[in-house]
């Protein structure tokens, strides 16, 4: 019997139930894309006008700036390394290149990590919540509201929205995963070998490859009877 490792019981060709993986990872780097340029653009309008985010201490109860000019180009720089591994995992997708989904890959598990240890941090403290509201300018958007709201129930919500969006990214990394390995065991197949008398192998392109750059060869003479 054939053993199957664990892992290759969740392969699948199809995400989202609609579309093929390598179809759903060039909307998903295409998706992640726009929204890092979204943000790129954001980013580079509050360095060309920096008084627009900056806030008053009528308004926050001290004098607080958004982001200096550091911590501004810190996040410009991240913001194009996010759309260059997005345009790498997209271009990857579409060539059929797997090397290209890697570092786009690498960040889902980064990122995914991370929203984790929220989870952990939330579990462990649950108290770290209320002190981030109480945190919180005085006019937020539904600070009191959210400050009525019992510590356990908060925490409960809390902990099922973050469920949620774990369970959301993990299924995503599973699409990314799979066209990965999709697209590597298609190319691995495009490989033919043969083996000769002698014992040598032969690695020999794909039938496409060559068709297009072998020469064609002359049809047979038709038959003629004597």
């Amino acid at each position: 019997m054939k053993m199957v490792a664990p892992w290759t019981r969740f392969y699948s060709n199809s995400c989202c139930l609609c579309c093929h993986v390598r179809t759903g990872t060039i909307l998903l780097g295409v998706w992640y894309l726009i929204i890092n340029a979204v943000v790129l653009l954001i980013l580079l309008s509050a360095l060309a006008d920096p008084d627009q985010y900056h806030f008053s201490s009528s308004e926050l109860g001290g004098d607080f700036e958004f982001m200096d000019d550091a911590n501004m180009c810190i996040a410009i720089a991240i913001s194009l390394l996010m759309i260059l591994i997005c345009a790498m995992a997209t271009y990857g997708a579409y060539k059929q290149r797997a090397a290209w989904i890697i570092p786009f890959f690498c960040y889902q598990i980064f990122d995914f990590a991370l929203n984790t240890l929220v989870a952990v941090t939330v579990l462990v403290y649950p108290n770290s919540i209320q002190e981030y509201i109480r945190q919180l300018p005085p006019n937020f958007p539904y600070r009191e509201d959210i400050m009525s709201v019992n510590p356990t129930c908060l925490v409960l919500i809390i902990l099922l929205f973050i469920s949620i969006i774990l369970t959301f990214k993990g299924y995503l990394i599973s699409c990314v995963w799979n066209c990965y390995r999709y697209i590597n065991g298609r190319n691995s197949s495009d490989v033919l070998v043969y083996v000769t008398s002698n014992d040598t192998t032969v690695l020999l392109p794909p039938y496409d490859d060559a068709a297009v750059n072998g020469t064609a060869k002359e049809p047979p003479p038709p038959y003629v009877s004597a």
